[in-house]
Formats: structure tokens, C-alpha cells, sequence
């Protein structure tokens, strides 16, 4: 009897052979044990099982490797033991970070800040009122959800997932610079797999869009800080750090100081390799090859992915914009060296720093008409009231036009340069570099006493109205 001259039998044969292959498909997916598929191992794990439990052993390798380079760091002639609890570690390394379980307690949290693929980001206010922000683990992230989907362990998940932000509060203890957010403690929850917290201070996310709007001297200042943080990591006391997921995401702000807050992607080791061909930075639109040492490693790779991330996210975009003009000579000197990576970060520091110098020294504007200023009638101890402004770009103020100047002349030649200023004001409010911020405007109502303030007008626009 054949199948074509039975119906039945073609169905019933086709019935079987689906369910026997459906059977065998769910085995080999789940692991479970049996003749068919993926077997269990001889140790009762099996292979979605045995993948987990190597990246946990990995996840603590690494770990281990960062308590012993921190322990070469300081010196010390004790043994940082891996398995010690992370709280018991950094409480004794570090005597400022004394916010620990206990207080944690007691915080408030007021707002939520923000979260990723394994964090959330919490801010919390202290009992004495002063602000910090709580990094703890992401049990709703991505990091989570894909690793219940592969082996759905919530035990094992928890663990995997908290390693990047124990890692993060290990090269915190290590890394300190003024361009690092500060640790200033943190709790683990021995109750709760998982449950880390780290304690850090409080800053603001930085938005380029924002900061392409602000001053060039901001801009700067944030470009800065970015140098010399990468100086430091160079050669840092754990070695040379690079920022593998360099965004600007990575970064906050905190009193218009840059601080880098996301390290659970930084590598302290570089390459090996056997040829120079080994040593390939690999960039969308560029790529970079290094020689290979003698001693097998590609030294100086970190410092160089480091230098040329930043000046594809951030040098690119900050720095010759607006900037002024007696100073873009140099600027572009590091934009060139920067986009080639034709020095090293030891020497793009040093340019930084002498942009800086003459910046805040005013040597950039030695030609500046010393005369100017007399083309202006001062009123010193007044404040003008009832102002008309006018709006400036890039200002200090966006409903008015406040700038920073480096003198009277600085801020007399602006004036002349706005067809519409006929006054400026200068106060004792400076920014970062020491510089006075100005005022200026299109009138005033009147004038009213003011120590702290002087008020410079026009002579060829004064009119007995504005006096």
C-alpha cells in the first residue's frame, strides 16, 4: 500500500516526523538532557549553562586583574583580596567615601536621571541638603533582558550584569583626577544578588547641542578638561586606560567642569600583536596603524584611540567655531595634528595649555587700538536700570548680550562692533579664566549707585535722554 493510494498514512507520517522534529528542536534549544541534541556535560551543566558560568569566571578575571593593578599602584605590601566585599575594599583605600549602607538608607531619592543597557541613574538628596547621584544595576535593562532570554538563570543574570558596575567602582577607586566624576562611596546589599550602589556626585549630562550654543571660552573649557583628563590616562596608576565606548554620553558636567562618569567600557590593557599590521586603529573614515614594540604590545594604541575620538566628538565641533581670531592659528595647528594623530597627547596638552595662556593673558589682543576706551565716558559705582537690550550670539545671557572681555578695550571695541550697543556695563563677576563678563546694550531708563558696577556709554551716541 502506498502513501498516494492512503490518505491517512501520508498524514499520519507527516504528523509523526513534525513532532518528532519539534521535540528535538526545543531539546537542542533548552539544553535539556536526553539522547537527542546537546547533552548535558559529565559535570551536569549544560552548554547555555557552561556559556554562563565562563562569562561570569571571565567577568571576575577581570576583576581580579584590576584589584592587583590597583594594588601595584599604591604600593602597598598587602594582598587586595578579589573576593573581599567590594564596601570592606573601598571604605579602607579611601577615607572620603564615607557614605556607605547606613546612609543610603536615609537618602531621599528626587529624580530620576537617567538609565542604560545595565544602570540607572538616581538623584538623591543628603540629610544635610547637598545633592549626589546613585548608580545601581539596571534589572530592567537590555543587559538583563537578553541575558534571561539565553539561559534564564535571574540568579546568574543579576550577578552578570552588576560586574560592569562593580568594575566601574573598582576604577573609580583607582582613577582620580579632577576631570572623574568622585566616588564618594557606595553599599553593596549582600541580601540581594546584584544589589550595588555606587555613590557619586551630581552633575548635569552633557547636551552638545546646548554647549555648540554657549560661548567659545565654554567650549574650550570643556575641550580642556577633556585634554588633560586623556594626559592622565595615558599613564595613569593602573596603566593605560583607553575609553572604548567614547560618546559624549560618557560625560557630565559639574560647575561647567567636563567629568567623565561612564568607565565600565575602559580597557587598562593594550594589544598584543606580532606585526605593525596587528596594531590597526579602525575609524569610519580613517585608519591608523602603529608600530608593534619589541616587547609584542601595541604601546601607545589607548592614547591614540583616545586623542582621535576626541577630536572626531568633540574637537570637531567646539573648538574653531566663533573662536577668536588672533588664536586660530593654533587652533588649527591641533585640529591638524589631532585629525592625523601626528602627535602625541603629551604635546596636544601642551598646545592646549598655551592657547590658555594667551587667552588668559590678553596676548591675543596686542593689537587691539589702545586708544579705544577714550572713545567711551565711565561712570564708575553706577548700575544702569530699565536697560533696552539687544541679543548677542554666543551670549552668557540669551535675552541679552553679555560676553566676556579681557579689558576695558576688549569690551569698548565689541561695543564699536555692534551698530546697535551704546553702553556696556562691567561687574566684578568673572568666568572661569579670570575674565570680566560685559554687558551691552541699546539704552538705559537711568542710573542707579552700584559699588560693584561701572558703566561705560558712547560719547558720540550720549544724549541728554540717556543721562
Amino acid at each position: 500500500m502506498t502513501f498516494s493510494k492512503n490518505p491517512f498514512c501520508a498524514f499520519f507520517f507527516v504528523a509523526l516526523l513534525f513532532l518528532t522534529l519539534t521535540f528535538v528542536l526545543k531539546k537542542w534549544h533548552f539544553g535539556l538532557p536526553g539522547t537527542f541534541g546537546d547533552a548535558a556535560r559529565p559535570d551536569g551543566l549544560t552548554p547555555e549553562r557552561d556559556r554562563l558560568h565562563k562569562q561570569l569566571k571571565e567577568r571576575q578575571q577581570e576583576l581580579e586583574l584590576l584589584y592587583i593593578a590597583s594594588d601595584n599602584a599604591q604600593s602597598s605590601e598587602r594582598f587586595i583580596d578579589p573576593h573581599l566585599a567590594i564596601n570592606e575594599s573601598l571604605h579602607s583605600e579611601n577615607t572620603e567615601m564615607d557614605i556607605g549602607c547606613e546612609e543610603l538608607h536615609v537618602m531621599k531619592a528626587v529624580d530620576f536621571l537617567g538609565s542604560g543597557y545595565s544602570k540607572t541613574v538616581l538623584k538623591a538628596v543628603l540629610p544635610q541638603g547637598s545633592f549626589v547621584a546613585l548608580k545601581s544595576v539596571n534589572h530592567q535593562g537590555t543587559d538583563m533582558r537578553l541575558c534571561m532570554e539565553d539561559f534564564k538563570d535571574d540568579q546568574s543574570c543579576h550577578e552578570l550584569v552588576s560586574f560592569k558596575l562593580r568594575k566601574e567602582i573598582v576604577l573609580l577607586q583607582g582613577l582620580q583626577h579632577p576631570n572623574i566624576v568622585q566616588l564618594k562611596g557606595q553599599c553593596q546589599d549582600s541580601t540581594v544578588v546584584g544589589g550595588i550602589t555606587a555613590v557619586l556626585e551630581q552633575g548635569m549630562p552633557l547636551q552638545m547641542i546646548q554647549l555648540l550654543q554657549s560661548p567659545w571660552e565654554e567650549r574650550f573649557r570643556v575641550c580642556l578638561g577633556l585634554v588633560r583628563l586623556l594626559h592622565y590616562l595615558s599613564s595613569s596608576p593602573l596603566g593605560s586606560v583607553a575609553l572604548l565606548d567614547f560618546q559624549p554620553r560618557q560625560f557630565i558636567t559639574v560647575s561647567g567642569e567636563l567629568k567623565l562618569t561612564d568607565l565600565d567600557d575602559a580597557s587598562i590593557e593594550e594589544p598584543g600583536c606580532v606585526e605593525d599590521s596587528d596594531c590597526l586603529l579602525q575609524f569610519p573614515l580613517r585608519n591608523f596603524t602603529i608600530r608593534c614594540s619589541p616587547s609584542r604590545i601595541c604601546e601607545g594604541l589607548n592614547e591614540m584611540r583616545n586623542l582621535y575620538n576626541a577630536y572626531r566628538y568633540f574637537f570637531t565641533y567646539l573648538l574653531p567655531h566663533q573662536a577668536p581670531p588672533l588664536l586660530k592659528p593654533l587652533l588649527e595647528k591641533i585640529m591638524n595634528s589631532t585629525g592625523d594623530l601626528k602627535q602625541c597627547i603629551n604635546e596636544t596638552l601642551v598646545d592646549f595649555e598655551e592657547v590658555l595662556r594667551m587667552y588668559k593673558s590678553g596676548l591675543h589682543l596686542e593689537n587691539l587700538p589702545p586708544l579705544i576706551s577714550r572713545d567711551y565716558a565711565v561712570l564708575k559705582g553706577m548700575r544702569s536700570v530699565g536697560n533696552m537690550e539687544y541679543r548677542c550670539w554666543p551670549s552668557y545671557n540669551q535675552q541679552g548680550c553679555v560676553l566676556s572681555v579681557h579689558s576695558t578695550r576688549e569690551a569698548s571695541l565689541i561695543c564699536n562692533s555692534h551698530p546697535q550697543c551704546t553702553s556696556f556695563s562691567l561687574s566684578k563677576e568673572r568666568t572661569w579664566t579670570g575674565r570680566l563678563l560685559a554687558s551691552f546694550r541699546s539704552g538705559f531708563s537711568h542710573l542707579v549707585p552700584d559699588v560693584n558696577s561701572a558703566v561705560y556709554m558712547r560719547k558720540v551716541k550720549a544724549s541728554g535722554a540717556v543721562l
